[in-house]
């Protein structure tokens, strides 16, 4: 069973919510989002036509969550209803990340990014 809450907020700003990101105002059970980004850097603009491999190994392979520890206690004490917030101002919330108001029950959250970078030799 998920504890909740009222969130009381006053004022939001948030700019620019992009790449597998979440607003999220209000509780909710679970919240999943990924994001995958090659992104490649030359000092000319040449293309070889193997940049773009998502099922590289980078992109495929199992990403290394944490393990729960086993036998941890917790306790909360709630002493009050609410979650009051005066004013939550955002300029961005980018590459899989979250803004919530409100109570969650799981989150999982995976950004992978693949930069590339590919400069011209330097002659002396």
């Amino acid at each position: 069973m998920m504890n909740t809450r009222t969130s009381l907020v006053q004022n939001i700003q948030i700019v620019t919510v992009s790449s597998s990101s979440v607003t999220q105002i209000g509780d909710s059970y679970r919240i999943q989002a990924n994001s995958q980004t090659i992104a490649v850097q030359r000092e000319e603009e040449i293309f070889f036509g193997n940049e773009g491999d998502f099922t590289d190994s980078f992109f495929t392979k199992p990403f290394p969550y944490p393990q729960p520890e086993t036998n941890v206690q917790l306790r909360r004490i709630q002493a009050s209803p609410y979650l009051s917030v005066q004013r939550i101002r955002f300029i961005g919330v980018a590459a899989s990340s979250v803004v919530h108001i409100g109570s969650t029950h799981h989150v999982r959250m995976e950004s992978r990014v693949k930069h590339i970078r590919d400069l011209l030799p330097r002659v002396n």
